[in-house]
């Protein structure tokens, strides 16, 4: 998989592997070896293609995008596993749930 994005982006910018070889430091065959699955990149080169195509190096391995919402819901979680009630006793699943909706209408406004 990460061969393969490193071909397509490389064909979308039009370079031979030669090309992305010499911005990236390496050689044609380290380039061919990449796309074809015999080898990876390191994490510094990896870091290199990601700046060189302008994408993340998340999405160069594959890995799905993280979504605000998503952090925004492990935050809420987090914050909520910090609180206790007036009583200095957990929060209910309930409690948990009322709170979570009045947070999120707060944040959003």
């Amino acid at each position: 998989m990460l061969g393969q994005k490193i071909r397509d982006l490389r064909k979308q910018k039009r370079l031979s592997q030669t090309e992305l070889g010499k911005y990236i430091g390496v050689s044609q065959t380290t380039v061919t070896a990449w796309e074809n699955g015999r080898a990876e990149p390191s994490s510094g080169y990896l870091s290199k293609l990601a700046d060189y195509f302008n994408v993340t190096t998340d999405y160069l391995l594959g890995r799905p995008e993280k979504h605000e919402d998503d952090q925004e819901e492990l935050d809420l979680e987090q914050a909520l596993d910090n609180a206790h009630s007036f009583s200095g006793k957990p929060l209910s699943e309930h409690d948990r749930k009322v709170a979570k909706n009045v947070l999120r209408g707060l944040f959003e406004n």
